[in-house]
């Protein structure tokens, strides 16, 4: 909103005299926000009857938890059926210690005393980008530095490379082939000392906070699973079967800690499917059909495949593609920055996956979700009326270009 305030009000004939970023407000804000969330949930387990211990567990057996509460004591909790949903941590990076201070996580970016000047983010994954975002709309001069040679290297590239050229729009500035050899933070700010991927000549970047985000990791340590026989990976994930089953019998895994999309919104599926199959029924999760939000501005959202996926696959497509600059809201509103982009099966029109930059793309992909969920053609989707003016005939006019051709472009 400061970032609107300050930069589009004037556009719409808005004149503000003077605007002002009052950080503990917008602060207290969030944390008023996380502390509603939190409290909703458990207001559920109240209403649902389902007994909270607060503290932290690890395993004793395959059917029992000793949990050290908060409140400093010991209890054991017992269960015919245990299902380990202790989510992910920060990806550590050797040499570098996190002091949420100067050099933060993505919890400490979120909690900083003073806007900083300068911020470097090591990483352009989703979170590193969304909190570059968020402080670069607030005023600080951001420098991204990540090792691969793209940014979001999973995103499909023709979305990725309009995506990166926008948030370059924005100042941010990217060094990709870029490894992070050493840091200094004894002094008032931080020095980071980088070198090129391949290796080569060195150099030093200075900057008031450094933002550690190049990955998460399950976090599953100190829950002694090794003790009770749970089989891991390498990287540390606990492996499952189709029923979130461990090897160990009645105990079972879900979310940030087995393999899959490190994504809140896949965890609740997961832990839906799980207990259903502990009841009994039949659950399932398609790892292909969950969305993926950047939430950075503008946002990026996809589900299903990206074109480099479906060229290494060997699979014949069809592309339909429309702009966010031919679509009559989005100019309207002057976010007409973005596109929409569709990929379907070259012989059935099945959709294989859809992509988009915008504003609110994280809304508009649930269109989408649903389409490839139920195997829909992009004609389908062409087929079904939109309201005008909206940001959603954007996709109804990719999905015509796709199959023959849209009627605005």
């Amino acid at each position: 909103m400061y970032h609107e305030a300050k930069h589009v009000f004037a556009n719409h004939g808005v004149k503000v005299s003077s605007v002002e970023v009052d950080l503990p407000a917008m602060l207290a804000q969030k944390d008023t926000a996380v502390k509603n969330l939190t409290r909703g949930v458990e207001g559920l387990f109240k209403k649902n009857k389902v007994n909270y211990v607060k503290g932290y567990g690890k395993f004793l057996s395959p059917s029992e938890v000793s949990v050290d509460t908060i409140d400093g004591e010991n209890v054991v909790v017992k269960g015919k059926h245990i299902i380990v949903a202790t989510g992910s941590d920060v990806k550590s990076l050797p040499g570098i210690t996190i002091d949420e201070k100067k050099i933060v996580s993505s919890t400490g970016a979120l909690s900083l005393t003073e806007i900083p000047k300068k911020l470097i983010v090591i990483g352009a994954g989703y979170i590193g980008l969304e909190m570059g975002s968020v402080w670069g709309r607030l005023g600080s001069e951001v420098t991204v530095v990540e090792f691969a040679a793209d940014i979001v290297p999973a995103m499909d590239g023709e979305i990725r490379k309009q995506f990166q050229r926008s948030l370059e729009k924005q100042k941010m500035k990217f060094m990709l082939k870029t490894k992070v050899v050493g840091v200094d933070s004894s002094g008032d700010g931080v020095k980071l000392i980088v070198e090129p991927a391949e290796g080569g000549e060195q150099t030093t970047l200075e900057a008031d906070v450094v933002l550690v985000s190049a990955g998460r990791t399950p976090f599953t340590s100190g829950l002694d699973l090794e003790k009770i026989g749970v089989e891991t990976d390498k990287g540390g994930r606990i492996l499952v079967n189709e029923r979130f089953s461990t090897n160990v019998s009645g105990v079972y895994a879900i979310g940030d800690v087995i393999p899959g999309p490190m994504l809140a919104h896949k965890a609740e599926e997961d832990g839906v499917a799980c207990v259903e199959f502990i009841a009994g029924k039949h659950g399932h999760v398609d790892y292909d059909k969950v969305p993926g939000v950047v939430y950075t501005y503008p946002e990026v959202a996809s589900v299903g495949k990206t074109e480099e996926q479906l060229k290494k696959e060997g699979v014949s497509y069809n592309v339909g593609k429309f702009p966010f600059m031919a679509n009559s809201r989005a100019k309207a509103i002057d976010t007409a920055e973005g596109m929409v982009k569709i990929l379907a099966d070259k012989e059935t029109d099945k959709i294989l996956g859809v992509h988009i930059m915008s504003p609110n793309a994280g809304e508009l992909i649930h269109e989408a979700v649903l389409a490839i969920n139920y195997d829909a053609s992009s004609e389908d989707i062409a087929r079904v009326c939109h309201a005008h003016p909206t940001m959603s005939e954007a996709i109804k006019e990719a999905a015509m270009a796709t199959y023959d051709k849209p009627i605005h472009m």
